[in-house]
Formats: C-alpha cells, sequence, structure tokens
C-alpha cells in the first residue's frame, strides 16, 4: 500500500454513511429550514427559544455534513490489499500485549464499524492510537496514559478490518 494513513471503508460502511449524508442534505436538511421559518415567523428573535434551538440544531447538521464528505471524499472503499508492510495504520485492527494481557482494538473512527458490532475503537490522536500509529508489528512503543504513567506495549498484529 502506498499510503500507509489511508484509511479503508468496508462497502457496508461507506454505503451506510452514504445513506446518513443522504438523509441529511435531503429530508433533515428541508425539515430543519421549515422549523427556522416557523420560528421566524414568531416574531421577535432576540427571545425566540425555537428559532434559536433550531439554529443550533442546523449548525450540528452542517457540521456532520461536512464531516461524512470529508470522510468519504478521502477514504478509499473496498478491500484493502495484504500488509505485507507490517506497519499499523488507519483502519487496521490491532492486535497488542499490554504486560500479558492482549487487547484487540480498531484504529480509526466508530463511523467505520457498524452499530450492532462490539468492537473496542480508539483514534489515532488517543495516546495509545498515537503510539501504535506507524509502528511495525514485533515493536514495542510506550505512551503517556491519561493517569501520567507510561505504558508499553508490545504490537503483536495489524490486519485491516473488513
Amino acid at each position: 500500500m502506498s499510503n500507509p494513513t489511508q484509511t479503508w471503508l468496508t462497502q457496508d460502511a461507506a454505503d451506510r454513511l452514504r445513506a446518513e449524508l443522504a438523509e441529511l442534505e435531503g429530508p433533515k436538511r428541508t425539515d430543519i429550514i421549515k422549523k427556522i421559518e416557523a420560528a421566524r415567523a414568531e416574531g421577535d428573535l432576540k427571545e425566540n427559544g425555537g428559532y434559536h434551538a433550531a439554529r443550533e440544531e442546523q449548525g450540528k447538521i452542517e457540521g456532520r455534513i461536512r464531516q461524512l464528505k470529508h470522510m468519504l471524499d478521502n477514504a478509499h472503499i473496498g478491500t484493502p490489499p495484504p500488509s505485507e508492510s507490517g506497519i499499523v495504520g488507519l483502519g487496521m485492527m490491532v492486535t497488542i500485549d499490554m504486560g500479558g494481557d492482549e487487547m484487540k482494538f480498531l484504529l480509526g473512527s466508530r463511523e467505520i464499524v457498524s452499530a450492532d458490532m462490539d468492537i473496542d475503537v480508539y483514534s489515532e490522536k488517543s495516546p495509545l492510537g498515537k503510539a501504535v500509529f506507524g509502528a511495525k508489528v514485533g515493536e514495542t512503543v510506550t505512551y503517556l496514559a491519561p493517569n501520567g504513567k507510561n505504558i508499553s506495549v508490545a504490537v503483536l498484529e495489524a490486519q485491516f478490518f473488513a
């Protein structure tokens, strides 16, 4: 793989995200515009709680739309090639050894998995995610935990999530 930071999405995950995007850009956006117009028609906007709530909801919807578009525009959809490099990247199931205890998690975004899947997900921006991102299988890395302790983990396995 030419870009180890490439985020891979399964077709199922991409389809779910596209459906959510279509819902937000269509019916949800239309609905919130109607709510804002109805609240505006009530008069004084300074003390109109319905108007302010609708505008806040509109901001959240527009933010989610931007997030989904960015994610879909920058993701590779399909089956990733086998990881011959052994380097941990986004969209990978990573198995680590934490002093005798094995832990398996997905490195990336919760968006990759469906809601009914029980998988731990760590962002590449989390302390553990930062430590393992770019590490090679067999390598031991250390990170500073939120409690202030340094924790060493050994990367045992890294495979793309399918």
